[in-house]
């Protein structure tokens, strides 16, 4: 896992196909997968790979996600391997209780701390290194101000239970307490708790989001 050539990194970020900003190519997909990995374990060696794609279900889940998303942008595996690659991800949607598509878009560095009842919308964004807890739901309001899905940061926690509803958006460094719905905006470094949310402090992720400087091993993109 140690060995990909640095000109096969993706090229940027921001919202994109793979996650924000990331290149749909085989680069891109083994940077994910890569960065996914180090969030878990701190580690990206093949042995921690393997260990991991066998003992954490969470990681299990977020590699078949990127590879299904990887070859549902691949014109021949699209009508072919793709479908192979969803049946397994069925399989372990219903097994983990994790309801995360290859379609939305979700940044590098994502991390699932525990399994079960957790639901991300296909339309919602989810940014880099992203910490999501059981019983999450990222999802759509169908009326009303905010119809849409939600816009979520980067080095963002979101806690168990969490509901985060709607077009709104997510600042960076945002920590969402357990058990809170958030139906408005929130910025940059805020820590949210409630029904509604509502930002208690500025404290922001720090402590909860760890493990984020993968760049420095697998190379920026």
């Amino acid at each position: 896992m140690t060995d990909v050539a640095r000109d096969e990194q993706p090229k940027g970020r921001g919202a994109g196909s793979d996650g924000p900003g990331l290149a749909s190519g085989f680069g891109a997909l083994v940077y994910l997968i890569k960065s996914d990995l180090y969030r878990y374990t701190g580690r990206i060696t093949t042995v921690t790979f393997l260990k991991a794609l066998l003992r954490i279900p969470g990681f299990r889940y977020s590699f078949l996600m990127r590879v299904a998303a990887y070859l549902r942008r691949r014109r021949l595996a699209r009508h072919s391997l793709y479908y192979v690659s969803r049946i397994i991800m069925e399989h372990y949607q219903y097994k983990y209780g994790i309801m995360i598509s290859p379609i939305p878009q979700v940044g590098s560095g994502l991390y699932i701390n525990h399994c079960g009842g957790i639901l991300v919308h296909d339309d919602a964004v989810i940014g880099r290194n992203c910490n999501i807890s059981h019983g999450v739901t990222v999802g759509q309001a169908n009326r009303g101000a905010r119809k849409g899905c939600p816009t979520v940061g980067d080095n963002v926690y979101i806690g168990s239970g969490a509901v985060i509803i709607g077009n709104v958006k997510i600042g960076n460094n945002v920590a969402v307490g357990a058990n809170s719905v958030v139906t408005t905006d929130i910025p940059d470094n805020a820590v949210v708790v409630g029904i509604p949310g509502k930002v208690i402090s500025y404290k922001g992720s720090e402590g909860y989001v760890n493990r984020t400087d993968y760049d420095t091993i697998i190379g920026p993109s």
